[in-house]
């Protein structure tokens, strides 16, 4: 497997030491290297890109800013000589931290994370394409790749850009994914949408008094737009 790759770095020094660990290392296919992050956003509207390394600390777009405009980014490894960064890349959810100067065992490291990354997500996609039933789903949420069993969630609720799946087990996993497209992902026979914010799995509702619907320590609002659903999946004792 080929991991198609851009360098957006503002200092030709560093984007040259990339290109030389990546000539030393078949996995990667460098694409362009690019000097802004101006450049870089245009290479990835006319190129299937899956690995980025991003520095930080540029001039005009930083490569944190430039992260947060991309709705569904590849992969990102960040390099940079700031350390205090770290933190909020790591929100981003970039998959690693390679703080200059760096070797090439610690590149090769964070593209074998990559790597192990990618290959959850192509595996997952093969799965879906396939028409096999699942019982899970994978999301990506604290640089991991998280399989939830259908029957490990208990439900879902949207809050701004962030998505929290409360588990059984009382965990929490949070995600940058949209209600939406996890929405797609569940099957209508076990999950309910009950609000625009909400979707619970079925199974582990107690009982639904008014506009709430109560379940093993919680209770949850249901959206006027959704209550008619609930009456015909639950019957008309609401």
């Amino acid at each position: 497997m080929k991991i198609r790759c851009i360098i957006v770095d503002d200092e030709i020094l560093s984007r040259d030491v990339i290109e030389s660990y990546i000539n030393e290392f078949p996995v990667v296919e460098l694409v362009k290297k690019c000097s802004n992050a101006i450049e870089a956003l245009e290479t990835l509207q006319e190129e299937d890109i899956q690995l980025i390394f991003l520095d930080i600390k540029m001039p005009a777009l930083s490569g944190i800013s430039m992260l947060k405009s991309i709705s569904s980014p590849p992969c990102v490894i960040f390099t940079t000589a700031y350390a205090q960064h770290a933190i909020e890349g790591f929100e981003l959810n970039a998959v690693d931290y390679l703080l200059k100067p760096f070797s090439f065992e610690r590149f090769v490291q964070a593209v074998n994370k990559v790597r192990r990354v990618i290959e959850l997500e192509e595996s997952a996609a093969s799965l879906k394409r396939s028409g096999n039933e699942q019982h899970f789903i994978i999301v990506k949420a604290d640089k991991k790749l998280h399989k939830l069993n259908f029957e490990d969630i208990t439900y879902l609720n949207s809050i701004g850009d962030y998505l929290r799946i409360f588990m059984k087990n009382g965990k929490v996993i949070i995600t940058n994914e949209t209600l939406k497209s996890i929405e797609e992902s569940l099957p209508s026979n076990l999950f309910l949408r009950i609000h625009k914010s909400y979707i619970v799995s079925v199974r582990s509702i107690l009982y639904i008094e008014g506009n709430q619907l109560v379940i093993e320590g919680a209770e949850l609002p249901i959206g006027l737009k959704y209550k008619e659903q609930l009456i015909e999946r639950f019957g008309s004792r609401l």
